[in-house]
């Protein structure tokens, strides 16, 4: 049998996420002047809107064209130099990730290496900042939701180490899978570079590095000397208070950009992060109904934006996920390095909503059945339906 070309494709990755229609119209204009008089109109908005996402006030707010990993060389090269020491932990792929970036830089990378499962060691950090007399360490790199194990990390944690060592080292946060789904405050934490992308929590295509700078970071980038031309925000400040950018920007995003941040402030930030984690619950509701585990090895680590599930042992999760696109259209997160053939991952962030998540899980159950997965049929939807119901109760009562 092979699978219906009928039906919407069922995308629950973790990026890129679904684009509502709203965006997608936004996007999809004749193409425009980027350098039209009336421009900045549309553009010096959006900018101080987009410091409303990251919850600060005094950052600036930069759209490079490019993926997040361009926002982390974004973030590095304009604030330190070679040979710079900078601390981070690794405890899944995209942290992995951007230690070997950092290491190709040309910074001195000391790395804590952490169970995955597990996130940003807090206490550890702690001790080796206390230890740094010398203020060696020049910037903490914490990866605030680590998408290959479903693992969120505690920002503030972090910086209250910082603080308690009395260490002056910059933060810098990647916050690709969550900014705009998990709450995120830069100011109240004080991050001094904050590190997202298009294609998660703002609903869009891949495309664009949404990447915030602390007054700090800003007052760093005067003295690295890091080689940078295209990631350079000295060009995009000079050319971005005017509304205007260095070089030719992809219009037809940011305007769709636009859209989503509108659709996000109508919303409302903090209903935003309530609806992701409802989601999320009903997810990991649904697994534990099965009998499967998460990745994530406590609750304080759960993540609101992907859950990264266990198969059981013999079954791999790479089969699985190749059987469940071929056959029926579905699209998880593959297990990836460490976890490879062990896990799948259901991606519950962006424009998602309680149908969405119980078709899912439903069409999971599907899949773990034809893969002779022992659990009882119907349990992991009604353990979502009935949590989904209860944690509703509030928003019923009050429209009665």
């Amino acid at each position: 049998m092979t699978r219906s070309l009928v039906g919407t494709p069922a995308l629950f990755i973790p990026g890129p996420t679904n684009v509502p229609e709203r965006v997608r119209s936004a996007i999809d204009i004749p193409m425009e002047d980027q350098r039209a008089p009336d421009l900045p109109e549309f553009t010096l908005p959006l900018f101080a809107d987009l410091k409303k996402v990251f919850k600060t006030e005094s950052g600036q707010v930069f759209l490079f064209p490019s993926s997040g990993t361009g926002g982390w060389e974004a973030a590095m090269t304009n604030t330190l130099s070679p040979g710079d020491k900078v601390l981070i932990a690794s405890f899944g792929q995209f942290s992995h990730l951007w230690v070997d970036l950092c290491q190709r830089q040309g910074f001195d990378v000391e790395v804590v290496d952490v169970d995955w499962g597990e996130g940003v060691p807090v206490e550890r950090f702690q001790e080796i900042l206390a230890a740094d007399t010398e203020h060696e360490i020049k910037a903490v790199l914490a990866t605030h939701n680590e998408t290959a194990t479903g693992v969120t990390s505690d920002i503030a944690g972090v910086r209250g180490a910082l603080d308690a060592a009395g260490h002056p080292a910059m933060l810098f946060v990647d916050g690709v899978s969550s900014i705009a789904s998990i709450d995120f405050r830069m100011d109240e934490w004080g991050v001094d570079v904050a590190v997202s992308g298009s294609q998660k929590g703002f609903m869009l295509p891949a495309g664009l590095a949404i990447v915030c700078f602390s007054q700090k970071a800003l007052k760093a980038a005067g003295s690295a000397t890091s080689r940078r031309c295209y990631f350079d925000i000295a060009d995009m400040i000079r050319t971005n208070k005017d509304g205007y950018f260095p070089y030719t920007p992809p219009m037809s995003l940011i305007r769709g950009l636009r859209a989503s941040v509108d659709m996000l402030f109508e919303e409302g930030l903090e209903n935003v992060f309530a609806r992701h984690y409802r989601l999320a619950e009903a997810v990991r509701r649904a697994v534990s109904a099965w009998g499967l585990s998460l990745c994530a090895t406590e609750p304080k680590w759960h993540s609101d934006t992907v859950s990264a599930i266990y198969l059981p042992e013999g079954v791999d999760s790479g089969a699985f996920v190749k059987y469940a696109y071929q056959q029926y259209g579905i699209s998880y997160g593959v297990g990836l390095s460490k976890v490879a053939g062990r896990v799948f991952r259901i991606g519950h962030l962006g424009a998602l909503n309680e149908t969405m998540i119980l078709s899912i899980i439903g069409a999971t159950e599907l899949v773990m059945r034809d893969f002779d997965v022992a659990f009882q049929t119907g349990s992991g939807v009604a353990a979502a339906v009935e949590y989904l119901h209860e944690s509703n109760k509030n928003i019923r009562d009050i429209a009665a």
